[in-house]
């Protein structure tokens, strides 16, 4: 049984469509992310599901109830805003039961779970102290202690890490997966942030513009991106995206044999070799592990990931190569087409293909 499952949800302000006929399941027991830019729909999305929006049409499913007409409370869901929202004249200890003081649990049960989750959290020693004395990592796990202590099954995070620093965010991370596993919880969480996404989720559903992009598992989004807005959306640095013009690269005499009109290739899938295909360095960026090479092949501009080891500068000619099973074809509507391996180009000695060639001219 899903946990939680959307049926033809949508939210219509005005002239203005928020969601389109969202249909979406959660299975019990996953973490699943809702991802993508500012403006698509994912906090609404989770809003609805809270109760906190009503959906202009469609059902709210949770643990096999309609709770389309339900207020919050009566959802059994836990929720943890941006923002916190804990209250600075309390002590920790009241803010993680101010919601078990309100629904009336017996002060024996509200200290049994107090205790429990203040252990689990690492708050045992912050019980006396008010927000204002915690730093931001411990006030974030403050408000998770609030939604862990209503011991709801279905949680609802709304970008909970995005005012932490990047080391903390890392850090909590990895505490709020393992939380979330250890407690077999369902977790709902938004973010614009890919790297939380592909590092937390099971589940990844992309929106765009108020509809589902894709859905899948991070690994799933990665290797098979189902549309081109998908493709751009994850991997860090994005995936180049070529133009083809009659067989050619746009612009270019550079023939690509490809049934597509969208050519889609990876960073870090591109190797340099010296029959690779022709292209100008037009910057880089230094990374340390990493060196990124801007690179122009016609009047398309693509991205080649490397090992920092290697040494280029700007208006180098080099020579770029990918596998042939490291190719995505989109059509003219974006849309990923099945490919065949033997159109991509090849290097003459095909025992050098798995190995990693750097070929500069500086003439």
């Amino acid at each position: 049984m899903s946990a939680i499952q959307l049926i033809d949800v949508s939210k219509i302000w005005g002239k203005t469509t928020a969601l389109e006929n969202i249909n979406l399941q959660i299975e019990e027991g996953t973490f699943c992310v809702l991802l993508g830019p500012s403006g698509c729909g994912k906090s609404t999305t989770l809003r609805i599901i809270a109760g906190l929006e009503a959906g202009s049409t469609g059902q709210v499913w949770i643990g096999g109830r309609n709770v389309t007409d339900l207020p919050p409370a009566q959802r059994g869901i836990a929720m943890v805003f941006q923002n916190y929202a804990l209250f600075p004249h309390l002590s920790v200890a009241d803010n993680i039961t101010f919601g078990l003081s309100v629904r009336k649990t017996p002060a024996p049960e509200a200290s049994r779970r107090l205790a429990q989750t203040a252990e689990l959290l690492g708050l045992t020693k912050l019980l006396d102290r008010r927000p204002s004395q915690l730093s931001g990592g411990q006030q974030q796990r403050v408000a998770l202690g609030r939604a862990l202590v209503a011991q709801a099954q279905v949680c609802l995070m709304d970008e909970p890490l995005s005012n932490l620093d990047a080391q903390l965010r890392q850090d909590m991370r990895r505490e709020l997966r393992d939380i979330q596993r250890q407690l077999g919880l369902t977790v709902v969480y938004v973010t614009h942030d890919q790297t939380e996404a592909m590092s937390m989720a099971d589940q990844v559903v992309l929106l765009n513009s108020g509809q589902i992009e894709q859905v899948g598992t991070p690994r799933d989004l990665y290797l098979q991106p189902g549309t081109r807005f998908a493709a751009r959306f994850i991997g860090t640095p994005p995936m180049n995206l070529l133009t083809l013009e009659e067989g050619y690269i746009a612009s270019s005499d550079i023939a690509i044999d490809l049934p597509a009109a969208v050519l889609g290739i990876r960073p870090e899938a591109i190797h340099l070799h010296p029959d690779g295909l022709p292209a100008v360095v037009q910057s880089l960026e230094y990374l340390g592990a990493d060196l990124v090479l801007h690179c122009r092949m016609g009047s398309q501009s693509l991205l080649a990931r490397l090992h920092g080891q290697h040494q280029a500068a700007v208006g180098d000619q080099v020579r770029l190569h990918w596998a042939a099973q490291d190719r995505h074809g989109f059509d003219a509507r974006g849309q990923r087409i099945p490919l065949t391996l033997h159109h991509s180009p090849q290097p003459k000695d095909a025992s050098h293909e798995t190995q990693d060639f750097f070929t500069v001219d500086h003439s």
